[in-house]
């Protein structure tokens, strides 16, 4: 039996990595990572595989662009050709990258059964790329995996077939019980002259955040309004980068003081860095996810989120249309929250590090 799993983007290869280690108690499948080369640079694609023990890929596309729309048609024509030559029995998507939009049209057009990870998350903003990107995956999917019970209701109300939605829990969590003591031994706070709980955790790196002048100008003046309450610690992904300095904004935040900027961060240093922070601002799903599992207060700048649980399970709270002044104060109230802080609702249920099991199991039994 043959099982391909496509990856893109940094939250692909966190997930695949817990999917591919529940694949190695089976014998009998031939599990082959193919990556699109969506992120190829060394700091968000090689250190992922090294941390993470990911296979080398079975495949990987040269991309000629990244620019979206020839980015999908470049990775459906390429991936397209190797369905059809290979034949697997499946092919594994995660997430709402355009690598997963690609790989679910390269797959329709070739007959191969789609399995979607992360199925059936909906934000209700159809003017998003990742919302379209998810509702398209899985209209051409065969097995809907779900991480949250919002998941099979969106599901179902759009007609999916109840057969087809399997709610298994968070990948993404069972990579983060897997790597967490690893990344305890790192102690990444320290080694930048933090104590623990003691700063802010920022990531920001949607396009809709960062390629409009006049949000991201909000955000920095945010971060500098707010690095008053806790130094700031800011991974810059390198789309992030380009956009501050095209609109001349990464100076004021290298000129700030208690602003700490770094490289993008491999896995384990990463998540040593959130579960030590005293607050994470971010406009990632997985981070939000993250910060929920560890009790970590989180500000998310979205006006929607496709991860409610988040919000009624976690310390996830959403600002966007707010002003800055009025985001200060969201920021400083939040701040008080602490890990201590009990949960509202409890742990997310089935984020139980055996969500890559039930997915494998479901799918090697159907196959």
């Amino acid at each position: 039996m043959k099982v391909f799993a496509l990856v893109g983007a940094r939250p692909n290869f966190i997930k695949i990595a817990a999917l591919e280690r529940a694949f190695r108690s089976k014998s009998a499948v031939d599990f082959n990572i193919i990556h699109t080369g969506q992120h190829s640079a060394p700091e968000m694609y090689d250190r992922f595989f090294e941390q993470l023990s990911i296979p080398r890929p079975h495949y990987e596309i040269a991309l000629h662009s990244k620019i979206p729309h020839r980015m999908i048609a470049q990775i459906t024509h390429e991936f397209g050709d190797l369905l059809f030559s290979e034949k697997p029995d499946a092919l594994i998507l995660v997430g709402d990258v355009n690598s997963t939009l690609g790989g679910a049209l390269a797959a329709l057009k070739t007959g191969v059964p789609v399995a979607h990870v992360e199925a059936g998350l909906r934000c209700a903003d159809p003017n998003l790329p990742e919302e379209a990107n998810r509702v398209l995956t899985d209209r051409v999917s065969r097995w809907l995996f779900t991480t949250e019970t919002s998941a099979n209701t969106h599901l179902l109300a759009e007609g999916i077939d109840k057969s087809r939605i399997h709610f298994v829990g968070n990948v993404m969590i069972d990579a983060l019980l897997h790597y967490l003591p690893l990344s305890r031994l790192l102690d990444v706070p320290k080694q930048l002259g933090l104590s623990d709980r003691s700063y802010i955790l920022c990531t920001i790196h949607r396009n809709f955040n960062i390629t409009r002048e006049a949000v991201l100008r909000k955000i920095v003046t945010l971060m500098k309004d707010v690095s008053r309450y806790a130094p700031i610690v800011f991974p810059v992904h390198p789309n992030t980068a380009f956009w501050l300095q095209k609109f001349d904004l990464l100076r004021d935040l290298e000129q700030l003081e208690t602003c700490i900027l770094l490289p993008p961060q491999a896995y384990l240093e990463f998540v040593n860095l959130l579960e030590n922070a005293a607050l994470v601002v971010t406009d990632s799903g997985g981070v939000q996810e993250e910060s929920t599992f560890l009790n970590i207060p989180c500000i998310t700048f979205r006006p929607s989120t496709e991860r409610p649980v988040t919000l009624t399970n976690g310390l996830n709270r959403l600002i966007y249309h707010e002003t800055v002044e009025e985001m200060v104060e969201i920021v400083g109230a939040h701040l008080k929250k602490t890990s201590n802080t009990a949960r509202t609702g409890g742990a997310p249920e089935l984020w139980d590090g055996k969500a890559a099991e039930r997915v494998v199991e479901i799918l090697t039994q159907e196959l």
